[in-house]
């Protein structure tokens, strides 16, 4: 069974998921890279209240626009 992607802003608080893809254009892309977020990097949400979203890459906690985190495809790494 292939993993099921979401997006960033749909990742529940506390799982860890790994990028898979990057839906933006030339700008976003190159926005996104500047934060660490690229295709292979482990991110896991740690704060979201209706706001941006805190989430926890490459070992340090960065504030993404819920838009800007629409454009970051993610597989969830379930555990258990």
């Amino acid at each position: 069974m292939r993993p099921r992607r979401i997006t960033l802003d749909e990742l529940p608080r506390g799982v860890r998921a790994r990028v898979v893809g990057l839906e933006a254009g030339t700008r976003a892309l190159r926005r996104l890279a500047e934060m660490g977020l690229t295709p292979g990097t482990l991110v896991e949400v740690v704060m979201d209240y209706g706001g941006p979203i805190l989430v926890r890459v490459r070992g340090t906690i960065i504030a993404i626009g819920r838009g800007m985190a629409r454009k970051v495809i993610v597989e969830p790494l379930w555990e258990g």
